[in-house]
């Protein structure tokens, strides 16, 4: 059986963060960042109307996959968390569901710079490999966006491709990306 975000007990706790399942009122907590350029800069949307944001925010699929990081009571940022397969050929494709993960982070700039991040995605495989048992985890970012890869470098993450110019920005046009994974027992080699 694949595993579920259901099956983490709710909320996890860092030594200053907790971790929880978001829900659709989180929209209210979130929409002062996610609304503001320069966090949207490397996200995949920058949400201009608060009515069509909270519809988004609280659409099943997003929820799904969408964790909230708080500090004492305030909202600080948001973890992706989507459950995936790799790919595996037909005859053993049962035995590869469910044990990989696709992962990402946001934050709110009043937060940034104080390791949050860092303890955040942290917990995060820990939530992956120790309670959910992924072998498993990959992240990817453009690679302009030199916090996010350093991000995960910090963390062990190793960078697994460079592709030229296939991500189209907003803003900037076709820009390169960068794609990071982790392997269970790479991540309990870094925490031992």
């Amino acid at each position: 059986m694949s595993p579920s975000l259901n099956d983490v007990a709710w909320p996890v706790r860092t030594e200053r963060l907790s971790i929880r399942r978001a829900t659709a009122a989180d929209a209210a907590a979130t929409w002062p960042y996610r609304s503001d350029p320069r966090v949207a800069e490397w996200l995949p949307r920058l949400p201009t109307d608060r009515a069509a944001y909270d519809e988004w925010y609280a659409n099943a699929e997003i929820l799904e996959t969408r964790l909230v990081v708080e500090h004492g009571n305030e909202v600080v940022g948001e973890l992706h968390l989507m459950l995936q397969d790799p790919w595996a050929q037909h005859e053993v494709a049962d035995a590869a569901q469910g044990t990989e993960a696709d992962i990402g982070w946001v934050l709110a700039p009043a937060h940034q710079g104080q390791g949050f991040g860092t303890e955040a995605v942290a917990a995060l495989f820990e939530i992956c490999f120790d309670r959910l048992g992924l072998r498993r985890v990959t992240a990817a970012c453009f690679s302009d966006n030199v916090p996010s890869w350093q991000l995960m470098e910090r963390l062990g993450m190793r960078r697994e491709s460079h592709t030229v110019r296939d991500s189209l920005h907003r803003d900037r046009g076709w820009l390169d990306g960068y794609s990071y994974a982790l392997l269970a027992e790479e991540w309990a080699v870094t925490t031992s």
